[in-house]
């Protein structure tokens, strides 16, 4: 699992995502510099260390290197996640709480990624699916009585 990313690593890595394309440190360094003052060796630095830690890959361009991310935003974040999740002594409750902190809009993202997980909806799937909830519905079943007003043949009577 790689280590969170720094405030700066960061920030860097958010322009090498949002971008999606070879970047240099001079177009990195720009668009930092409209949040806050930093330095061109600063973010030659960072992207440097984001190379030797695998974060992205190089190639150069005359005297200089374009950066690209080596994997997504998405899989960084799911990283993260895994290594939290994976560090707790209750990995069930640890869900249900962090199930408990999401908006709808994030419980919706979760069912639709689990759907692509899946996979799709096949005729054996529905079947599995029915034989695991099937003790649930029958406990849930409320019993069925008998209208004592209507006449039930039992035995051929």
């Amino acid at each position: 699992m790689p280590r969170p990313l720094g405030e700066l690593e960061d920030a860097v890595m958010t322009r090498v995502w949002k971008w999606n394309r070879p970047v240099t440190v001079r177009e990195v360094l720009e668009d930092l510099q409209q949040e806050r003052s930093i330095a061109y060796t600063t973010v030659m630095t960072v992207l440097d260390n984001l190379h030797q830690k695998g974060w992205v890959r190089r190639e150069a361009e005359g005297r200089a290197y374009r950066y690209e991310a080596v994997s997504t935003r998405a899989a960084y974040a799911a990283a993260l996640m895994n290594d939290a999740w994976s560090q707790s002594d209750n990995p069930a409750a640890a869900l249900v709480a962090f199930f408990g902190m999401m908006s709808d809009e994030q419980r919706q993202a979760l069912r639709d990624a689990v759907r692509i997980v899946q996979g799709p909806d096949t005729p054996e799937r529905r079947e599995e699916r029915e034989e695991r909830e099937a003790p649930q519905r029958e406990d849930q079943e409320a019993p069925q009585e008998e209208n004592p007003g209507s006449v039930v043949d039992r035995g051929g009577r």
